[in-house]
């Protein structure tokens, strides 16, 4: 906590986070359908008129609820990603959906809250979308890291996107990865999909009698999404050897995924 805060800011803010923490535990039992600001002020002995001084709508608190689970699953990848060396890109790779799929199985109705059904009515605010774009840039680090230092295999001839997909991918790549070929961002997000299908399909009860536990279906099928976009399956050079055009395009990925400072 800020040492800077005074006393009454201390205690706004340890109490919105008692009320968040109150609406995470009535999505565990009922759902984000079903969340109610007047629930929430009953279970923390509230009057819901001094709640509403808090968030002012249910759809406030349910963007503050969806913008704080973008971030925790930002935060565990980063962290996990963090130990790995730029240059070992398809370690990064694994470690970056590993840690995905480890956050939402532990996070379950978080997950279920910004990958599962929409919520009647809501609409999400342009607040929720830097947070939720963390995870797939960090994806698409690893396709521009490897992209320039030419690591990632391409098909031969390069394969032709649509001209409406080209012009889609064309916006994605501008604005994440500038230089990314139309068909290794579209294959990228591919392999994005295809990563938060399987970990919806694992929570979701979709895999049941198939491929229980998922643990080895997940890894390999991590394992063809890293050969899909081309990524080396031999050791990387070490990152020493990366040259340091390389290495500011990296940092630039990585300053773009940085959510703003929260207040």
């Amino acid at each position: 906590m800020n040492a800077s805060q005074t006393a009454r800011e201390r205690a706004r803010a340890s109490l919105t986070s008692e009320i968040k923490q109150a609406a995470r535990g009535q999505l565990a039992v009922s759902g984000a359908d079903s969340l109610s600001l007047r629930a929430v002020a009953r279970e923390l002995g509230m009057v819901s008129s001094a709640l509403y001084r808090y968030f002012s709508s249910r759809d406030d608190l349910l963007t503050a609820l969806i913008i704080d689970a973008y971030e925790a699953l930002g935060d565990a990848v980063d962290r996990a990603v963090a130990a790995v060396p730029i240059a070992e890109l398809r370690r990064r790779w694994f470690v970056i959906c590993g840690s995905t799929r480890e956050w939402a199985i532990e996070h379950p109705h978080e997950y279920a809250l910004i990958f599962g059904s929409p919520v009647p009515g809501y609409e999400a605010p342009p607040d929720t979308v830097r947070p939720a774009i963390r995870v797939p840039l960090a994806l698409v680090s690893v396709l521009s890291d490897g992209w320039f230092a030419k690591l990632v295999a391409h098909p031969y001839p390069e394969e032709a996107v649509a001209p409406t997909l080209a012009t889609q991918v064309g916006r994605v790549t501008r604005a994440a990865a500038p230089g990314l070929p139309p068909w290794l961002m579209a294959r990228g997000l591919i392999a994005w999909s295809q990563l938060f299908g399987m970990i919806s399909f694992e929570l979701f009860g979709q895999f049941v009698g198939s491929v229980t536990p998922t643990d080895d279906f997940f890894d390999h099928a991590v394992g063809m999404m890293a050969d899909f976009v081309g990524l080396p399956d031999h050791p990387e050079p070490q990152e020493s050897a990366m040259d340091e055009e390389l290495r500011e395009r990296h940092r630039a990925v990585m300053r773009a995924m940085r959510p703003p400072a929260r207040p």
